[in-house]
C-alpha cells in the first residue's frame, strides 16, 4: 500500500481526520498526522524520511516489542514515545529475522 492508502484506510476507522501540524516547518512532503475527531489524540503518523515512506502507529507495548523481534523493518519509533509507538518503514523487507 501506498501513502494515499493508508490515508485512506486510516480515516475509514471511525470518526478520524487528517492533519498536517509540521507542514511549515518540514522541508520534504508535510507529514500527515491521523487523529480521532471526538479527543484529537493521534493513532498515526504518516511520512518520508530520506526518500522512504514511513508510518508510525500507536500500540500495546507488549505487541510493538514482538513486532519488532520479528521483523526488520519495524523500529522503535526515534521521534515519539518509543514504548507505545513503532515505526515501520515501507521498500524494506518485511520478512522475519
Amino acid at each position: 500500500m501506498d501513502k494515499e492508502n493508508w490515508l485512506e484506510f486510516c480515516l475509514a476507522l471511525g470518526p478520524t481526520f487528517a492533519d498536517t501540524p509540521f507542514a511549515k516547518l518540514e522541508k520534504g512532503p508535510a507529514t500527515i498526522v491521523v487523529k480521532h475527531l471526538k479527543n484529537k489524540k493521534s493513532f498515526v503518523y504518516i511520512s518520508e524520511r530520506e526518500g522512504v515512506f514511513v508510518l508510525s502507529v500507536k500500540g500495546l507495548p507488549s505487541v510493538n516489542e514482538k513486532l519488532r523481534e520479528s521483523f526488520f523493518t519495524i523500529r522503535p519509533s526515534w521521534h515519539m514515545n518509543e514504548t507505545h509507538r513503532n515505526d515501520r518503514h515501507f521498500g524494506g523487507d518485511i520478512s522475519g529475522k
